[in-house]
């Protein structure tokens, strides 16, 4: 069996599948694992992993047409175009750097995709920053 595990990375997958560092009985348990077994957890947490990936971006997916809903709401209810629907959006949020805007289009669970992206870039244009008091 060709091992492809890594004991100095073990930790930083364990982290991106689970959310926390490994740490006492865990890390343990993974140092008192045979080559073998250690593999094979290895494999599972892979596994894990793209499947996390995947339901990540089925959410993200999710969130983006919910967004372009609320867009395409603003609109119904009368916002002129795309724009002035930013606008009313964002309207009671305050936003004082481009770091408040990202932070919005976080919540929304998008920031990290193409949209998103594309999105702070567009508020960014719409939004007056308020000044620290």
């Amino acid at each position: 069996m060709e091992y492809t595990y890594s004991d100095d990375c073990f930790s930083d997958l364990f982290k991106d599948v689970n959310g926390f560092r490994p740490r006492g009985a865990l890390m343990d348990e993974w140092n008192d694992h045979t080559p073998r077994q250690k593999q094979e957890l290895w494999n599972a947490l892979c596994d894990q992993l793209e499947e996390n990936t995947k339901q990540e971006k089925a959410l993200e997916l999710i969130a983006i047409e919910e967004f372009k809903e609320r867009i395409n709401q603003a609109q119904i209810w009368g916002a002129h175009d795309y724009w002035d629907a930013l606008r009313w959006i964002t309207g009671c949020e305050t936003f004082y750097h481009i770091q408040d805007v990202e932070h919005f289009v976080w919540e929304q669970g998008i920031l990290f995709t193409d949209y998103g992206k594309q999105l702070v870039k567009d508020i960014a244009k719409v939004t007056e920053y308020k000044k620290y008091a």
